[in-house]
C-alpha cells in the first residue's frame, strides 16, 4: 500500500489533531495512506474464526499467512498462494516487517496477547480475536501499547457493528427504561467439554502440527485432541471459557451504554468445576457503583444451561442466549448474543415509544470499519480501548470463577484487595522464550 503523504490526508490529520492523539492525529499523519490504497495485512491463525477474519480482509493485500496447524492453514493458502507462510509469528513479523502495514490476530486465547504486543510494537494496525486477552493483565498492555502506538485497532465482538445494536445502545441512554438497576445476561455456552480433567493418555502429535508453538506462552504439556483445533476454549491454559467466549458479545451492548466498567465487586457460583477446565455451570454476579449520574446496579451472568426465572419476562420461555436490562420505568430484552434485537416491556406501557434520533455513527461493516480505520478513517467503535475495558470486565467474572472466592477490586492497582491468590491469574506466567 502506498504510504506517500497527500495533500488531501495532510490536511485531514491535521484537522483531526484536537480530536486526541489516541487514534486520529498519531494514524493519519504517521502513515499517511490514501483511502484507495490497499493494507498489506499478515494474518496469524487461518482455521475456524481465522478463516472469516481472512475473508473479512480479502479486499486488502494478504502478504502472509502464519498458522502452527499446517493442515488448517491449507484452504488460505490455496486461496491467496501469493502469501508467504509460516508457522511462528514471531518469524513472520521479524522478517516481513517493513512490507506489513496491519496484523489480524485469530489465535486460541493464550496467544493473542503477544502476538498482537509484538505487532502494535512494530507500529502495526491491529485486529484481534474476542476475548482480547487471556488476562486481564494483558488487556491493560495491550490497551496502553495501542495508545502509545496511535494505530488503528479492532476486537472481533462484531455485534458492534450491527445498527440495531448502537439503537439499542442509543434507547438506553436516552432512558428509554429509566435508570437502569439491575441486568440478566445467559449464554447457551459452553457447547465444548468443561468440568474435566486432564487426559492421561498421550497420542501422538498430528503431522503439521507445531504443538511446541500452539503451547506459545503457556506451560508445557502433551498434545491431546482435548486442547485443539477447538475444545481449548474450556481449558484455564488456554482458553476463557463461556464467559470469556461469549460474554464480549452478548455484554457488549449494556457494556456500552451503561459504561460497566471497574465492577467493585464479583462472585461466582460454580457447578462441576476442576483444577483443569472452567466448571460445566456457572453463576457470576458483579456489583458496580454510582458511574457518574448512572446508579448503582448488580449484573448476573448465567451459562452451562442456567438462566433466570421466567418471572423475570413475566412467564415467557427463555430463548438460550439473551440479556435483560431492568429500569425503573420497565425493561429491556434483547434475544440474541450481540444485543441487535430489543423489546421494551411491559410492550402496552411503551406502546406510544419513539426511538431517539441516531447519535452514534453506523458502521461500514465490521471488518471495513477496521480498514477504513486503518486508512486515516474513525477509529472502530471496538478498539482496543473500549475493548480492553470490557474485556477487562468479563474476565473479573473468571476471576471470580478460578479463585472460588469474592473479589473485591481495586481497578487503580489491578488487584483484588482480599484476596493475594488472585494475582496468579491477573498475570499468569509466561514460560520461557515468550514475552509479552
Amino acid at each position: 500500500m502506498s504510504r506517500r503523504i497527500s495533500r488531501r490526508s495532510l490536511l485531514k490529520g491535521a484537522a483531526a489533531g484536537g480530536a486526541g492523539f489516541l487514534f486520529l492525529r498519531d494514524s493519519r499523519l504517521a502513515f499517511g495512506y490514501e483511502a484507495n490504497g490497499k493494507l498489506n495485512v499478515a494474518c496469524i491463525g487461518c482455521g475456524g474464526r481465522g478463516g472469516g477474519n481472512i475473508d473479512g480482509v480479502a479486499s486488502e493485500n494478504i502478504v502472509a499467512l502464519c498458522d502452527v496447524d499446517e493442515n488448517q492453514a491449507k484452504g488460505k493458502r490455496e486461496k491467496f498462494p501469493d502469501a508467504r507462510f509460516f508457522t511462528d509469528f514471531r518469524v513472520m513479523l521479524d522478517r516481513m516487517g517493513r512490507q506489513i502495514d496491519a496484523v489480524v490476530v485469530s489465535t486460541p486465547d493464550h496467544t493473542h496477547a503477544v502476538a498482537a504486543a509484538m505487532a502494535l510494537r512494530m507500529g502495526k494496525h491491529v485486529y484481534c480475536e474476542k476475548p482480547l486477552t487471556h488476562t486481564i493483565h494483558e488487556a491493560r498492555v495491550l490497551r496502553d501499547l495501542a495508545r502509545k502506538a496511535g494505530v488503528a485497532t479492532q476486537m472481533g465482538n462484531q455485534g458492534t457493528a450491527s445498527s440495531g445494536m448502537r439503537e439499542s445502545v442509543e434507547v438506553l441512554r436516552a432512558g428509554a427504561i429509566g435508570q437502569v438497576y439491575e441486568i440478566h445476561v445467559w449464554s447457551n455456552r459452553p457447547v465444548w467439554p468443561q468440568g474435566i480433567e486432564r487426559p492421561a493418555d498421550t497420542p501422538p502429535v498430528p503431522e503439521g502440527l507445531h504443538w511446541d508453538l500452539w503451547l506459545g506462552p503457556m506451560p508445557y504439556r502433551p498434545y491431546h485432541p482435548a486442547y485443539h483445533p477447538f475444545n481449548w476454549r474450556g481449558w484455564k491454559d488456554f482458553g476463557t471459557g463461556a464467559i470469556g467466549d461469549m460474554g464480549c458479545h452478548t455484554v457488549n451492548m449494556p457494556f456500552m451504554a451503561l459504561d460497566l466498567r471497574d465492577p467493585v465487586a464479583v462472585e461466582a457460583e460454580t457447578f462441576e468445576g476442576t483444577e483443569e477446565t472452567y466448571p460445566k455451570r456457572s453463576i457470576v454476579r458483579y456489583s458496580f457503583g454510582a458511574r457518574g449520574s448512572l446508579r448503582p446496579l448488580r449484573m448476573y451472568w448465567y451459562d452451562g444451561g442456567l438462566k433466570p426465572s421466567p418471572e423475570l419476562l413475566f412467564g415467557r420461555e427463555l430463548p438460550g442466549s439473551g440479556v435483560v436490562l431492568v429500569g425503573e420505568k420497565g425493561l429491556m430484552f434483547s434475544p440474541d448474543d450481540y444485543g441487535g434485537q430489543y423489546e421494551l416491556l411491559p410492550a402496552e406501557r411503551f406502546a406510544d415509544f419513539r426511538k431517539p434520533e441516531p447519535s452514534l455513527p453506523r458502521s461500514p461493516g465490521h471488518h471495513a470499519e477496521w480498514i477504513r480505520a486503518c486508512k486515516g478513517g474513525e477509529p472502530a467503535m471496538s478498539n482496543f480501548d473500549y475493548a480492553a475495558a470490557l474485556t477487562e470486565t468479563m474476565l473479573l467474572g473468571n476471576l471470580a470463577v478460578l479463585v472460588g472466592e469474592p473479589i473485591y477490586w481495586d481497578s487503580a492497582r489491578c488487584r483484588a484487595i482480599n484476596c493475594p491468590k488472585a494475582e496468579y491469574y491477573v498475570n499468569m506466567p509466561y514460560r520461557k522464550g515468550w514475552r509479552l
